[in-house]
């Protein structure tokens, strides 16, 4: 599994790979081979002293104690980064990664398997929702393999997925527009778009729309895309502004 991981990562050697939340190093050793260089961001101070003694004078490898969710990825481009993300933090790292544009050319993670289906969901399935596109206005998402709970020890209750993220060129500040009205067409996953989006756009424009009577999970992201630009046109700013 590990080395399946290391390849998705780095299917050629890689200049540098950025590995978070390595822990003891289970997976380090598989993309050290892979790489010149290995940044690993570890929060836990007793790994990183295993790391120190797994990896001892291992000239490559450089370690930061640190958050993942305060550290600057911006300061490790070019980068290819992976890890094992703890399944409580899975969103907000990947938030992350997608707030850091330009910094990395490919994520390769392995996650909760419920979420690397979110992440790789399409319109109209039981998993598509915000995070699915989210996910995807940033990035081509592919679930590459699920990996069972008893490959790990101690085993945990939810069975694991390495999802593959390649990254698209989007502007910040649009994206940040755009989310903020895709996370009010997903409020309320059950209602239609009219009742979600009337409160910010007025029921007089929600209306005029042809997906006003659809939900928001039966619209792709370009879809989504197309109705927020029709409904901002008028007023570029009308989301920023509730």
């Amino acid at each position: 599994m590990l080395v399946r991981i290391a390849e998705a990562a780095c299917p050629d050697r890689e200049a540098h790979v950025v590995e978070i939340g390595p822990g003891r190093g289970a997976l380090t050793k598989y993309l050290l081979e892979r790489t010149d260089r290995l940044t690993a961001i570890e929060l836990d101070p007793s790994m990183v002293a295993s790391l120190a003694r797994n990896f001892p004078g291992e000239q490559r490898l450089g370690v930061v104690e640190q958050d993942i969710l305060d550290c600057d990825l911006g300061q490790f481009a070019p980068c290819v980064i992976a890890g094992n993300l703890p399944y409580y933090i899975s969103s907000p790292i990947a938030t992350k990664v997608f707030a850091a544009a330009g910094a990395w050319k490919r994520a390769v993670f392995l996650v909760q398997k419920e979420v690397a289906l979110r992440m790789a969901a399409k319109q109209g399935s039981r998993d598509y929702g915000y995070l699915s596109v989210m996910t995807q206005i940033h990035a081509e998402a592919k679930v590459l393999f699920t990996v069972p709970a008893a490959a790990f020890a101690p085993p945990p209750k939810v069975e694991s997925a390495v999802i593959l993220l390649e990254p698209k060129l989007f502007d910040p500040e649009y994206s940040a527009r755009f989310l903020k009205f895709a996370g009010r067409a997903f409020e309320h996953k059950r209602k239609m778009l009219r009742n979600n989006l009337a409160p910010y756009y007025g029921r007089e424009a929600i209306e005029a729309q042809p997906e006003a009577q659809l939900r928001a999970e039966q619209l792709a992201p370009a879809q989504l895309e197309s109705l927020f630009s029709r409904l901002s046109s008028g007023s570029p700013d009308a989301i920023l502004s509730v």
